[in-house]
Order: C-alpha cells, then structure tokens, then sequence
C-alpha cells in the first residue's frame, strides 16, 4: 500500500468538490471538507481522509443527512441539550463546541449535549477548536458496541472516546482517545498494511489476546485500555453522553446495526472569566516540566498529549500530505478524473 503526497488545499478542495455533488450546501461543504483534511494534516490518517469513503456511504444510505443541523430541545443557564437530527457528525459536533465556547464565555463554563448525531470522525478537532478560543475544552461521545466488558465474550460497550484540551502557548496539551487500547481506525490502517499491532489489542474468538488487528475488527472485541478500568469509564462515558443528551446509549446504537445516531457531550471552561490566568499558565508549565525531566528507560522519551501535532501540521503544510494511494483515486473517480 503507498501512498501519495497532496498538498493540503488539494485535498482539501476535491473533498469539497465531491460533497457539494452529494448535496452540501458549499460553506457546509467547505467545513466539512475542511475538518477531515485537517486530521490528516495533523497526522491523524486513521480519521480523515481514509473515513472519507465510509461518510459518502453513510450518506448514500441515509444514515448522513447533509442539509440537517442542530435544533435545540432545552436551555437552561449553562447547559444547552440539541438534537443532531442525524447531520454530519463533524459539522454537528463543531457546532456544539461553539455553543458551549460561546456559553463559557458569558457564564464561565458552557455545556453542550447533543443527541441523535453521527460520528465526529477525530474528535481532537473539536478539543482544538477549544483552546484555540483560549479554553479548556472537554467531550465525549459512545458508539455501537465494538468492545466487551471486563470478562465479557461479546461486544457490549462502545470504544467511547474522550477528549480533554488545555491551551497552552506553543504546543497545547491535547488528549485524544478511545477507551480501547487501540481505536479502531488504527487497527484497520495495520490491517491494510499486513502488520500486526505492536501490542495485543483485542480478543480472538476463544478469549485469547492477539495482535491480529483483522481478527480484532472481524469480531469487534477490542481491549479496553487499562483493562476493567477502561470498560468501566466507556460505560460511565456512555451514561453521561446518553443522560444529558436525551440520546441513544450504546446497546440502543447497536440495535441499528451500522453506526449512526449517536450522544455527546461538550463542556468549556473560559479562564479568563473563571480568574485562572493568575496561575493558569505557571502551573501548567510546572506540571509539564515536571513531567518532562522524569527518569526515562533507555531509547524511551516523555511525551505530552498533542506535543507533536504542531510540528507535524506544519511540515505538512509545507510537503504535503500522505494520503492512501487507493482511497485517493477513488475519490478522484467520484469528480469523473
């Protein structure tokens, strides 16, 4: 499997072009577009443009309802509840996070939940979009069940990823992940490639860790990060996002059979109306610094949640972007090319 090297406008603009033939409006379009070759950019393959072929499925199918935005359903203070009436998952979910920025800026702390959504695709983004409005930035969203419980033998909870964004001058801390040890986007790129995971990643069909990222995706038994920890927070994560939101819980997602209709949760805090910038900045410095002159094994390094993403941001920017050979000419056969 190769891949090609396209600059970010390109991929960017024939994204744009290929949605607006599948009836987006051309700025929904645009941001659409945008959204998923930033992940890319990012170096986040797993997310962008190699979901993009699944989203125009998604879409054909009904699933995806480009013209659909957000209504909301309540509002009380702080706290906002919108139905996703089945839009585009990035589009809902940039939306919901500008409402509870919005929200933290006039009260301190803005929370946005969002039921009947789809999936965000990365969900970084959106932890991004916060602390580049200057704040932390928290949320989470369940799926169909991919992974079991502690013990389990079949796929009962989601790999509910978890977003929590700190800004920071320079490099903001940004952590980013699923509840599984690996996501699921990760494990089909190794399966593309014929490689095995570095570490197991799942059950086989006897109960047995393996590495074999097909194996893993063929029976959605995914391991749960930090074992009978990560089972129990995806299950909290999915009362949380399901509770607020008014949503589908994962067991209900999974009636469906494919991904759709999902719950989230955004929650912002704004620092400066919150009077933390006193310390804000010298105690995130302190941690860091902390953390990062702590004893290491040998060849090993300390790294902080989303160090690299500026750095990898730019130098695609300047080179361009790695994109799957295959994925790529498909795309391109969509624009008639």
């Amino acid at each position: 499997m190769s891949d090609l090297i396209i600059p970010f406008f390109e991929v960017q603009q024939t994204l744009q072009s290929i949605l607006i033939q599948y009836g987006f409006s051309e700025d929904r379009a645009k941001l659409c577009a945008e959204l998923f070759a930033k992940t890319d950019l990012d170096g986040v393959r797993s997310h962008g443009v190699n979901r993009f072929p699944l989203f125009l499925d998604f879409i054909q199918k009904g699933y995806v309802k480009p013209d659909n935005s957000p209504s909301l359903k309540s509002k009380t203070a702080m706290f906002e509840r919108w139905d996703g009436n089945l839009g585009p998952g990035n589009l809902n979910a940039h939306f919901a996070m500008g409402r509870a920025i919005e929200l933290s800026k006039e009260f301190g702390i803005g929370c946005v939940a969002l039921a009947h959504t789809n999936h965000w695709m990365r969900g970084g983004n959106f932890g991004w979009q916060a602390v580049e409005a200057g704040c932390i930035g928290i949320c989470f969203t369940n799926t169909k069940p991919n992974m079991p419980t502690w013990g389990g033998s079949e796929p009962i909870l989601g790999n509910n990823p978890l977003v929590v964004a700190i800004p920071r001058e320079g490099s903001p801390v940004v952590l980013d992940m699923a509840m599984s040890q690996f996501a699921y986007g990760q494990m089909t790129i190794y399966a593309q490639k014929g490689q095995e995971l570095p570490y197991e990643g799942g059950f086989d069909e006897n109960g047995n860790l393996t590495k074999d990222p097909t194996t893993i995706l063929k029976n959605h038994l995914a391991l749960p990060m930090g074992l009978w920890k990560g089972a129990g927070l995806s299950l909290i994560l999915d009362l949380l996002a399901s509770i607020l939101s008014g949503g589908d819980s994962t067991h209900e997602i999974g009636k469906r059979g494919d991904e759709f209709g999902l719950s989230q949760v955004f929650l912002c805090f704004d620092p400066d109306k919150l009077e933390l910038m006193d310390w804000m900045a010298e105690k995130t410095e302190s941690v860091l610094e902390n953390l990062k002159n702590s004893a290491v094994f040998e060849s090993e390094v300390v790294r902080i949640p989303g160090e690299k993403v500026i750095e990898i941001r730019r130098s695609n920017l300047e080179n361009g972007i790695p994109i799957n050979e295959i994925i790529w000419k498909k795309l391109l056969k969509e624009l008639g090319k």
